[in-house]
């Protein structure tokens, strides 16, 4: 076990009693909750299943990078002050930057404890007992901070391939030799799919790409990471509030980029020799078949792309910056229909369709019939129990690196505030 300050040992873990918050979950949306709990008095302790950011460490693949560059990675007390600001950290690096913030502030993480079930204290005040396999708390606040991208989803056509295929999900692939001999299937065209079917195909592999919708957008605009660009403009600091139609952002299409200045559109990877085919459609025995869909997915794509870089645009109009530099589109009107797995070879399907969040252990009705957690900015109907880390939370960057920390401070306050109107318990 690995314990950070508040000199708890492993006899301490069994039915260790109460404590005023318990935090589940210590990637970085729950070190930045724990450093502002922290800086406000609030006693608590983070519960780690594994090691921090254990989901870094073991749930992407091997050349994995963040999206963002290091400049953004920011927590509550820290900025990147590394040599590499432009540069994209591996996630073994972030694990090991995560640890070393944790340790900076003696975050009071037990790691390798399961939380096994959560249940709500009789009363209405709220309280909670959160059990592990290794003891139990009961606490005034609880936090969820095991992320939005904790269970990979699979479509209920993979059942049908055949059993000799090898699947496995982005989070479970590491790298092309890991996988079986022989052509690949990928589906799903966002980061994940687009870095790991260039990866593959670099390797050599013949590769089939199922495109599903995705947003596009260009390393590097007019001088600058298009992050820099983002954060310039105030993408990134939007709040859900302001938006027209609140639920199509949360249906937004992730990034298709990669952690490089490698491009990985889909007219890159055609031209590198990947086969790019529609949204995957049905699977009859070993033949998969494909939508005839992809000329309307890459004309949204594309309709995004431009409104970004004329927003840009009408930003820098008028200032000293580097004239914009072409961005050539990707509209690929069609692409095969059909895929005969044995014929074209093809030994292993990646999954690379998306993650969402899973709450097993969670025995309070706070989730909708989707299984994500009913919430306010982080606050949910159930007294004192509170999220951090979902995809929009409140700001369109609440689900990066640098994003957290202003959610973090926020529920930080209402657990600080909450606990001042309290009653203060009375020795007998």
């Amino acid at each position: 076990m690995y314990s950070h300050g508040k000199g708890r040992t492993d006899t301490d873990l069994i039915d260790i009693g109460h404590i005023d918050t318990v935090v589940i979950g210590a990637g970085h949306a729950g070190l930045a909750m724990s450093r502002h709990l922290a800086d406000r008095g609030v006693d608590h302790v983070v519960v780690e299943r594994g090691r921090i950011a254990e989901r870094w460490r073991s749930a992407r693949w091997d050349s994995c990078r963040l999206l963002t560059p290091n400049r953004l990675t920011r927590l509550p007390g820290r900025a990147y002050q590394g040599a590499d600001p432009d540069g994209f950290m591996t996630a073994a690096g972030l694990a090991s930057y995560l640890e070393d913030y944790a340790r900076s502030f003696a975050a009071p993480v037990v790691e390798s404890t399961a939380v096994t079930e959560v249940r709500q204290l009789p009363g209405g005040d709220g309280g909670y007992v959160v059990r592990t396999d290794r003891g139990s708390w009961t606490a005034a606040n609880l936090v969820i901070a095991t992320g939005y991208h904790a269970h990979a989803q699979v479509p209920g056509c993979a059942a049908g391939l055949p059993p000799d295929l090898v699947q496995v999900t982005a989070a479970g692939y590491r790298s092309p030799a890991h996988l079986p001999e022989g052509g690949v299937l990928v589906v799903g065209a966002s980061a994940s799919g687009v870095q790991i079917a260039d990866e593959l195909r670099r390797a050599g592999r013949q590769i089939t790409l199922a495109v599903g919708a995705h947003s596009r957008l260009p390393r590097r605009y007019r001088g600058r990471d298009i992050f820099w660009w983002l954060e310039r403009t105030g993408s990134l600091d939007r709040v859900i509030d302001d938006l027209p139609d609140p639920a199509r952002a949360l249906r937004e299409p992730s990034l298709q980029l990669s952690g490089s200045d490698r491009a990985v559109d889909l007219g890159a990877l055609r031209d590198r020799g990947v086969r790019v085919a529609g949204r995957l459609a049905a699977v009859e025995g070993g033949v998969v078949r494909f939508a005839d869909d992809l000329g309307a997915t890459t004309a949204a794509a594309e309709a995004r792309l431009r409104r970004v870089l004329a927003g840009i645009d009408d930003h820098v109009a008028g200032s000293p910056v580097p004239d914009a530099e072409p961005v050539p589109p990707v509209l690929l009107e069609s692409g095969p229909r059909t895929l005969d797995l044995r014929r074209a070879a093809v030994s292993t399907v990646v999954w690379a369709t998306g993650m969402r969040p899973r709450y097993p252990w969670l025995k309070v009705p706070v989730l909708d019939g989707t299984g994500r957690i009913r919430h306010r900015r982080g606050v949910t109907a159930a007294p004192g129990l509170y999220a951090i880390g979902l995809r929009f939370q409140y700001r369109r960057d609440s689900t990066f690196i640098g994003g957290a920390r202003h959610d973090a401070a926020y529920l930080a306050d209402h657990i600080a505030v909450r606990r001042a109107a309290r009653p203060r318990r009375t020795p007998h």
